[in-house]
């Protein structure tokens, strides 16, 4: 089994920063495509940004240029640095892997239980 248990959310001021980070553990023999989704009350998660493990990247239109994604592969973690907040940008952020195990040989795909982000003055 794996776990993905994320740190870093919290309150953030209009235009502040976060980082948020996301450790995956288990028994892992190697992490594919790693993410950060966000989710508002009542709706379904939403992409905010992801990063294969060949460093290409995809993000939201909407934090394009604000928030970076990157990941540290010996520490199989990933992190969002979220730079010029906004208040729309509250919501809670969900990491996402697709993890190979030693009883799972496939990619399988996890979620960690989400960390609140909260932009306000």
């Amino acid at each position: 089994q794996v776990q993905l248990v994320e740190s870093g959310g919290g309150l953030a001021q209009p235009g502040g920063s976060l980082r948020l980070s996301c450790a995956a553990f288990g028994s892992i023999l190697s992490i594919g495509v790693m993410g950060w989704y966000s989710r508002l009350p009542g709706k379904q998660r939403e992409l905010v940004a992801v990063l294969t493990s060949g460093s290409n990247t995809n993000y939201a239109d909407s934090v394009k240029v604000r928030f970076t994604i990157s990941r540290e592969n010996a520490k199989n973690t990933v992190y969002l640095q979220m730079n010029s907040l906004k208040p729309e940008d509250t919501a809670v952020y969900y990491c996402n892997a697709d993890v190979r195990t030693a009883l799972t040989p496939r990619l399988t795909n996890y979620w960690g239980q989400g960390t609140q982000v909260t932009v306000s003055s």
